[in-house]
């Protein structure tokens, strides 16, 4: 699919805007006071479900250029990968100073016990390191070494989703508990890994839909 300029503008503004606000409503949300009972507890999970949604926009990229042709959404993978670990330290900000006011003496007791939190820190430590290399002089230095590294997304992708589904304390097996979120996002993250499969990938190449 080739854009036009206007069409290549487009997609970068609907990129940073859409990225942008979630952070804007929940901003105003605070400010006038439209969060629960419990606002410390609505900042956590409405970053974390943001972070989350950008980590998988960003995977989703090259699926859509598989299926579509859409070369212009590739050059955005990146955008919305840095947009995902920006509102992820975020998150971990609220965390550690408005929810435990950095007392990380407790928060080492409490992960003992509560495995998501030792999960949400694996899964933000792999976004670290991709944010850290996500330059370009990186991939110079890294070499063929750098797509490997990158792929580490789709695990951080999947110990996020993990860490979501254990911070609410459902039952999967059981189908109890406020599971229907961390269920949507594991089913696409699990259609968008499916979709890296070299078989299902070169199908889709071989009947891409071009408009």
């Amino acid at each position: 699919m080739r854009s036009r300029p206007r069409q290549s503008t487009l997609l970068r503004v609907i990129v940073h805007l859409g990225a942008w606000l979630p952070l804007l409503l929940l901003f105003i949300d605070y400010y006038t006071g439209r969060l629960s009972v419990n606002p410390i507890l609505d900042l956590e999970q409405r970053t974390g479900r943001t972070a989350l949604t950008l980590v998988l926009l960003s995977l989703s990229c090259t699926p859509l250029h598989t299926l579509f042709g859409w070369r212009d959404i590739l050059r955005h993978s990146r955008t919305l990968g840095l947009y995902a670990f920006m509102v992820a330290a975020i998150h971990l900000s609220i965390f550690l100073i408005l929810d435990y006011g950095l007392n990380f003496a407790q928060i080492l007791v409490d992960a003992a016990i509560k495995p998501f939190i030792i999960v949400g820190a694996a899964a933000f430590l792999i976004l670290l390191l991709m944010a850290l290399t996500s330059f370009d002089t990186s991939k110079v230095w890294l070499g063929r070494n750098w797509k490997r590294l990158h792929r580490l997304i789709y695990l951080a992708a999947a110990l996020a989703i993990l860490h979501y589904f254990w911070g609410l304390k459902g039952d999967i097996f059981r189908l109890q508990g406020d599971i229907t979120r961390p269920l949507v996002y594991f089913s696409i993250f699990l259609v968008l890994l499916l979709l890296r499969l070299r078989p299902i990938r070169k199908f889709l190449q071989s009947h891409q839909i071009r408009f």
